[in-house]
């Protein structure tokens, strides 16, 4: 079977054509779901290059749409590709764990062993003692590298159980103090090699 009997065929209309306004809806909802995460982040290089590509992608999925307005399948396709847009887009910015977070914690139990072992951990901290609405509580601050939260977290709700905390995301940062980076990190190989190149 030649491309144009294909194109023209029953089995592209209601199976292939379908799949592909599908993985395009996909593609372009993922894409814009990355860049409104750049942007918030003040990205503004990155941003409009997957502003391009998501509105050329819907522009094709949207004209298969307009030309069959007819067809069911067509909108489920549509429907069911933004939805899932949505998750994988989702999915990729918490693999990417890029960017800075803060966490503010509260309790009422003596925070000294937590923020000391914070210290330990090499985060940078700030503590002070302050007045709730049911007695005196301790105040830890603390930010950290987004790919660190879920181990942050891990610590402190072992410390404390019952401490309160707040996550929230930080546009910039400076002057910070992170963990160091692990010996067989890409970044900490290269650490090494600039160290190691004569005349340095």
């Amino acid at each position: 079977m030649d491309i144009p009997s294909l194109i023209n065929s029953e089995i592209f209309s209601l199976v292939v054509l379908p799949v592909l306004i599908f993985i395009a809806r996909v593609m372009d909802v993922t894409l814009g779901t990355l860049r409104i995460i750049f942007t918030s982040r003040g990205k503004k290089f990155i941003s409009p290059i997957f502003g391009f590509f998501e509105i050329m992608i819907w522009l094709l999925a949207i004209s298969q749409i307009m030309t069959n307005l007819t067809n069911l399948t067509y909108y489920l396709a549509y429907a069911g590709g933004f939805a899932m847009g949505n998750f994988v887009g989702i999915h990729i910015e918490e693999k990417l764990a890029m960017g800075t977070l803060i966490i503010r914690i509260i309790t009422k139990k003596e925070g000294h062993k937590l923020v000391e072992f914070l210290k330990s951990e090499g985060y940078g901290v700030t503590s002070f003692d302050g007045e709730g609405a049911r007695g005196p509580v301790k105040l830890i601050f603390t930010t950290i590298k987004r790919k660190d939260v879920d181990k942050v977290i891990r610590i402190i709700k072992q410390y404390n159980p019952k401490a309160f905390f707040s996550v929230e995301e930080v546009r910039s940062a400076s002057e910070g103090i992170y963990p160091a980076k692990k010996p067989g990190s890409i970044q900490g190989s290269l650490s090494k090699f600039r160290l190691m190149r004569p005349g340095k």
